[in-house]
């Protein structure tokens, strides 16, 4: 009989030990890794406007608080800025990539104040949009290095024919043709109002509203005549394309600076490490990471959250 309680005693304790483990096991995998460091808080959704880079560079933000242990997920938005504010101020989203100078000239023609505030100089510029977002409940993080304007091109042949390749040709030359363009071209004021404030153009009779993916199809069936695209556009390093970069000859364009933009509630809920996080994310990002990956997105057709994936690995947030 004791040689019977002896073994039912060594299997108990067997039980019990494993019970243990199972419970260290359940710990470690609702923790994740570093997942004990990060407090309690709520999900982190990031939005991503209706362009490539916007995509690229929220999943950079999903994959880097992932890996770092926080809940983190990418919302889609069918649109552009006004669709990001919409869902800040709904709660659909608590985090989004932007762009500081077209972000001011956004939210002061909300206001119905004033544009071309915006300068060349990233901290002038963040510093005049840090009241408007706060009176908005949200935090302006530190600004990347990486830098993506609007930027307008032409075909070579319209470039031949009409003697254009400057933003001031187009005004002087061109201002017959039509423009594609985003929808929001008609506010930014970097496109439409800029065009007019900075080179006394106006293309508002002359411009036919297009998605971001549509506009080189567009302008190379000779829909439009004109196109806008990112800076960091991957077709523009690649030759076959034939367009031509108008320069910006009288520096209409001012400090398009890419940087992350949260709810107050998520920075208060996390602190300087989710701060500290998202800056390094920043500081990491260039200008011409931007071009790389746009080039991988719009002419190999790869997967934003693969381009994404690698920008991780190679940058040391894997």
């Amino acid at each position: 009989m004791r040689r019977h309680l002896k073994v039912i005693a060594v299997l108990a304790a067997f039980v019990l030990l494993g019970a243990a483990c199972g419970d260290d096991d359940d710990d470690t995998a609702s923790g994740g890794g570093s997942d004990s460091t990060v407090p309690e808080g709520p999900a982190i959704s990031i939005g991503a406007q209706d362009f490539g880079e916007s995509a690229i560079v929220a999943q950079i933000y999903k994959g880097a608080l992932q890996n770092a242990g926080y809940d983190a997920d990418v919302q889609e938005l069918t649109g552009f800025r006004d669709l990001v504010f919409g869902a800040f101020d709904s709660g659909d989203i608590n985090l989004a990539p932007d762009y500081v100078a077209s972000q001011l000239e956004f939210l002061l023609s909300d206001a119905g104040e004033e544009g071309g505030q915006a300068t060349s100089d990233v901290d002038e510029t963040l510093a005049k949009l840090k009241p408007l977002l706060e009176d908005r409940g949200l935090v302006a993080l530190t600004p990347s290095d990486a830098v993506d304007t609007n930027a307008f091109v032409i075909t070579q042949e319209t470039s031949d024919d009409k003697g254009i390749t400057t933003l001031s040709d187009l005004a002087e030359k061109g201002a017959d043709l039509t423009l594609g363009a985003p929808p929001d071209c008609e506010t930014n004021g970097f496109c439409i109002p800029g065009l007019k404030r900075v080179y006394g153009v106006d293309f508002t009779s002359h411009f036919s509203p297009l998605e971001f993916g549509l506009i080189p199809d567009a302008l190379d069936a000779g829909e439009v005549q004109v196109g806008v695209v990112g800076s960091t556009d991957g077709r523009l390093a690649d030759e076959s394309t034939g367009w031509v970069l108008l320069e910006d000859d009288k520096g209409m364009f001012a400090a398009d600076n890419v940087f992350p933009v949260a709810s107050q509630e998520l920075v208060d809920a996390y602190g300087d490490d989710f701060k500290d996080l998202m800056d390094s994310i920043s500081a990491a990002l260039t200008t011409d990471d931007l071009i790389a990956m746009n080039k991988r997105y719009d002419v190999d057709h790869d997967d934003a959250e693969d381009i994404a994936a690698d920008w991780l690995s190679d940058n040391g947030f894997d």
